[in-house]
């Protein structure tokens, strides 16, 4: 599932990953079991809220990679094109 990730639309970042659930246009969520404790209550509750579906990955590293940047985030989502 998190193949799919680099070759469709996605954002990556807790900010804009947030900002695409709240004005309904994230399809799906990932978020990497190692961020902070706030990041994954804020983004359970409001995925939860919005319906969208929420895909947990290993880690930062990993959820980067597969996005296919150079560097580690907390949160990525496949966005409505």
């Amino acid at each position: 599932m998190l193949d799919q990730i680099r070759v469709v639309r996605n954002v990556v970042g807790t900010k804009q990953t947030l900002k695409m659930v709240k004005s309904g246009k994230a399809k799906i969520v990932y978020l990497a079991n190692d961020v902070d404790h706030h990041i994954v209550v804020e983004v359970e509750k409001l995925c939860k809220q919005n319906e969208v579906p929420l895909v947990y990955v290993d880690n930062m590293d990993e959820l980067g990679k597969a996005c296919g940047i150079h560097r580690k985030t907390a949160t990525a989502a496949i966005v409505n094109d």
